[in-house]
């Protein structure tokens, strides 16, 4: 492996807990004129899950960063003027159409490996099919092309579904936006623009590009953080991080175990990589106040939540209800910048119901109920209720403070 320059820059943790901020759209002045699409380009990946409990996942992220955004105006922002497009990357997730280009690599391995998850019984047939339908009639769902499924569970899928996402994946094919929750799909050739329309960039150079991307938007990440934001191998990284741009650094505290990936890059304990840019100016400006989605990408990679925050965060959504801990879909509150509690919460017509909340210390019972308010008026609630409290003394404080707010 090729020798790898020593780190000529220590951060302390907290230096590297604010630039992780800063980079992720959390602390600072909010880019309003950027909008939604100014916060999918910097972090070049949102990601998509059909739970919807305040809203989908794909709508609290901006939100977190933008606060009351009209949910309308984020589905617009995401789906029209040829902006985004949906594809495998931290899983499935909106990508900047300027993207197109990097995830060429990953379309060429699917190609090459001949199928994925299903295996088709007449892929020329079936495939040809679906070209011409979203040719001549397209876009349309997998029902509108002639069924999803085949009657059993989920993953029995039609042959029409599996050839679908077959193109989707090689790429002939593009999301060019859900309806219902459902892909719409059409011809790539009709949705992504000319410009970005190339599968010319060898995987290497795809590969450099998405951790040059990863390490912007994330300010300061180890080899492993690198990896995991667009699900790249750790040997990947290695092969391109020296092009990349990012400078090699060494983080206080980083050499614990959950750092993961130090010690067999070659590098010391505590080492990382940073974006030239996060280093030029120190992170300023106000932090924001709010719940952010499990699956937000300041907090999707655990192990780097526990690293920066010192919080441990786990999604119990598929966790059996009577062994879960905080909750269906526990979300994190962020204030001050850091991790200070979460709330399972749920909507009964017009109240916000804080099913499970559980609070750090009593530091938090404001901007827990702050978070709570703000939350409440997007989604257009007029009550919020608090149903378990942990620890319970501050029920009493939380519940004031939320009927200040509230009113």
């Amino acid at each position: 492996m090729t020798s790898l320059p020593t780190p000529a820059l220590e951060l302390s943790a907290d230096e590297a807990r604010r630039i992780a901020l800063r980079a992720q759209g959390l602390l600072g002045a909010p880019d309003r004129r950027a909008g939604v699409r100014g916060v999918l380009r910097s972090l070049g990946a949102v990601q998509l899950d059909t739970i919807s409990v305040l809203a989908r996942s794909h709508e609290l992220v901006p939100y977190a960063r933008l606060g009351a955004v009209g949910r309308e105006t984020v589905e617009s922002a995401y789906w029209t003027g040829s902006h985004a497009f949906e594809y495998w990357s931290h899983a499935a997730c909106i990508l900047p159409i300027e993207e197109w280009p990097h995830f060429a690599f990953r379309r060429r391995a699917r190609a090459a490996r001949g199928h994925r998850w299903h295996v088709m019984e007449d892929s020329e047939r079936s495939c040809a099919a679906v070209r011409d339908r979203l040719r001549n009639d397209g876009p349309l769902t997998a029902s509108e092309l002639g069924g999803a499924k085949n009657g059993g569970e989920w993953y029995d899928w039609s042959e029409t579904k599996i050839a679908v996402e077959w193109l989707l994946d090689t790429g002939e094919v593009v999301c060019a936006r859900r309806r219902g929750w459902k892909r719409v799909y059409d011809l790539a050739e009709r949705v992504i623009p000319d410009p970005v329309f190339h599968d010319d960039l060898d995987d290497r150079e795809c590969v450099r590009r998405l951790v040059a991307q990863a390490g912007a938007a994330m300010g300061v990440a180890t080899r492993a953080d690198l990896a995991d934001y667009h699900r790249l191998r750790a040997e990947q990284v290695d092969e391109v991080i020296a092009g990349s741009g990012l400078v090699p650094v060494t983080v206080e505290g980083w050499g614990r175990p959950a750092a993961r990936g130090g010690s067999s890059s070659g590098r010391p304990p505590g080492a990382a990589w940073a974006d030239p840019a996060a280093l030029n100016a120190p992170p300023r400006g106000r932090h924001r106040t709010t719940l952010l989605s499990p699956f937000d990408s300041l907090i999707w990679d655990r192990p780097r939540t526990e690293r920066i925050f010192g919080f441990t965060h786990r999604l119990e959504a598929y966790v059996p209800r009577q062994r879960r801990i905080h909750g269906y879909f526990a979300m994190p509150l962020l204030s001050g910048g850091r991790l200070l509690g979460r709330v399972d919460p749920a909507r009964e017509g017009g109240t916000l119901v804080a099913r499970q909340l559980s609070l750090l210390s009593g530091r938090a019972v404001r901007p827990m109920a702050e978070a709570l308010a703000e939350a409440a008026s997007w989604v257009g609630c007029t009550g919020v209720r608090v149903e378990r409290m942990d620890p319970p003394e501050l029920a009493g404080p939380l519940e004031k403070a939320v009927a200040e707010l509230v009113g």
